[in-house]
């Protein structure tokens, strides 16, 4: 090789991404390949062995649950869609400005905690919770529904959770439609509702298929929403795998667990990828290959869906007319974004309450449960704990991420997708496989219970927000300015340090607080890695909320939405005045 390919190969912009690449081969790829080679290994030998399979195959139970965790995965993703793609139309339709506050009124409840938003929907489908007293008081019924500790006490809590990210997974697609296309299909002859099937809907599909896709991933590593809204008959997987680990030390049969919950996520990238395409999400054309004909025929399915969905639509308007629908439009989705929003805010008053219990509306207001959690020296640690936790995990995830989205950015390499794709997969791998594989490598490795290995976990699954956020940011960024300071003199690393960095210093700042957030939130990985010692805030509220649930968890619960909304409407203000 001469020197100057040896040249060009060191000033690809492909080596930005080498340290990001590194962190995760070790601390995401070899765990969860460690514990896949764990489920075929004897404990007691430490020979090949399929025993911990032939159990599984051997015992209802666990294909139960596995069945049990695809229904309401599968469920949804389908309640989301139905809840979210008409929230989300109606947000692309609005103009800019408002579009972008509506749309924070759905982002702040999807970042919002999944245990503080567990917690309010305890409160409110409680037997005497607020929903039921609401009914009983207004002699609607006699005795209080059963609306917890069963299936629809789950859906609930994972629909509500799963929505925002269907929203957010479909407006972009939706917001890059040229609606005068609708316009023009009316000008040919189309009725509006046809026109809007046949053309809007069609068009909105590959948003559709990714949204449904993201939540049904999502939805399957589920643990923490059933294990507090569901019952028995409700278990999920990820709830097998934590019993198997912290109190059985089962790693094989863990591991095999693992196994099932990780194919049955590839099989549905796979079934997705045969019927709908993948690829054409990412706006590349598909190729004519052996599935042509399987993706053809699931999309003639969707078209006679929107074709069935048309003739009701055009019912609707003969019976309500067009102005009408376009107002319950709107009702529906103010009444969406206020079942996102409401019972978390629930959570602030009960957190003023002057009773030992919790009740709604409170009996009386005190500050007695905030003053317990800020004289509490093991809250306080805790959530020390958490921001620091987070601070140091949100600074590694940005480097690596923007050393990434550079890289991808300013790289024409046929790599550039892959390198995307590896580093989203932690956002794809079930939470539960990544952190029980984890807690096998730092067990050996002397992190368990440590700051560095909490850190290390955050960082792992902070990452991919942080690449997609830069990366977003970096498709506006003007590559011109790189070229003119070459131009005069300057070379790579004097360009990026006083030139691309100080333009997208907004973004920057941006993904650090989204990462921050993802940290100080995160669950999964601090169960294990924690060690009951290095308790973070969230760790520290799923063991009192499993133990006894007290108005304190509220005024926790207060003190979380606080910090995660001003993070949020503070990343999202350094967001958009990058972009602007």
């Amino acid at each position: 090789m001469t020197a100057q390919a040896i040249k060009r190969v060191f000033v690809n912009p492909l080596w930005l991404a080498i340290p990001g690449i590194l962190f995760l081969l070790v601390f995401f790829v070899y765990p969860v390949c460690s514990l896949l080679l764990l489920s075929v290994t004897d404990p007691d030998t430490g020979q090949w062995a399929v025993k911990s399979y032939t159990r599984i195959l051997n015992t209802d139970v666990y294909l139960r649950v596995l069945g049990i965790t695809f229904r309401i995965a599968a469920q949804t993703a389908c309640l989301s869609l139905i809840i979210a793609y008409p929230l989300a139309y109606w947000v692309a339709s609005l103009p800019e400005r408002v579009r972008n506050k509506a749309l924070l009124l759905i982002i702040i409840p999807f970042w919002t905690s999944y245990l503080v938003k567990t917690f309010a929907w305890m409160i409110m489908l409680g037997r005497m919770g607020v929903i039921n007293s609401i009914l009983i008081g207004a002699e609607l019924v006699k005795e209080p529904l059963p609306l917890l500790h069963n299936e629809f006490g789950v859906l609930v809590g994972m629909v509500h959770t799963m929505v925002p990210l269907a929203v957010m997974t479909m407006l972009p697609v939706m917001t890059s439609i040229d609606r005068r296309l609708i316009s023009a299909a009316q000008t040919l002859g189309a009725s509006p509702s046809k026109a809007f099937w046949l053309v809007y809907f069609k068009l909105s599909l590959p948003g559709v298929t990714a949204g449904g896709l993201l939540v049904f991933i999502s939805s399957l590593g589920f643990f923490i929403v059933p294990a507090f809204l569901g019952g028995r008959q409700q278990t999920m997987l990820a709830q097998l795998i934590i019993t198997q680990v912290s109190e059985l030390l089962n790693w094989s049969f863990a591991g095999a667990l693992s196994v099932m919950m990780l194919v049955t996520t590839l099989t549905a990238v796979f079934f997705y990828d045969l019927i709908f395409g993948i690829s054409s999400i990412a706006g590349k054309e598909g190729s004519e290959s052996s599935h042509s004909k399987i993706r053809i025929f699931g999309l003639q399915i969707l078209e006679f869906i929107s074709t069935a969905a048309n003739i009701l639509s055009q019912l609707s308007r003969v019976i309500l007319g067009g102005y009408v629908t376009e107002r319950l439009l709107a009702v529906f989705a103010w009444l969406i974004i206020g079942f996102l929003i409401m019972p978390t805010l629930l959570v602030i008053p009960i957190g003023f309450t002057k009773s030992e219990f919790l009740e709604f509306p409170p009996p009386g207001y005190s500050l007695r449960w905030f003053e317990t959690y800020f004289n509490s020296a093991l809250w306080l640690t805790a959530t020390s704990r958490s921001f620091i936790v987070a601070f140091l995990a949100a600074c590694l995830a940005t480097a690596f991420g923007a050393g990434t989205a550079l890289a991808l950015a300013k790289s024409s390499s046929r790599w550039a997708g892959f390198i995307f794709g590896f580093f989203l997969a932690p956002m794809i791998v079930p939470r539960i496989v990544i952190a029980v594989g984890m807690f096998y490598l730092f067990a050996r490795i002397g992190l368990v219970a440590s700051n560095a290995g909490l850190v290390i976990g955050h960082t792992v699954l902070s990452l991919p927000f942080t690449v997609v956020t830069i990366g977003a940011i970096l498709k506006t960024y003007d590559m011109r300015l790189d070229q003119a300071a070459s131009t005069l003199g300057a070379n790579r690393v004097r360009t990026l340090i006083h030139i691309t960095l100080p333009v997208i210093k907004g973004g920057l700042i941006a993904a650090f607080l989204f990462a921050f957030i993802t940290s100080f939130d995160e669950l999964t990985v601090a169960i294990f890695i924690s060690g009951g010692l290095a308790t973070t805030l969230p760790k520290q509220m799923w063991d009192d909320m499993i133990l006894q649930l007290n108005p304190t968890l509220a005024a926790v619960s207060t003190v979380v939405l606080i910090v995660v909304t001003l993070l949020l409407l503070i990343a999202e203000r350094f967001r958009k005045n990058t972009i602007s």
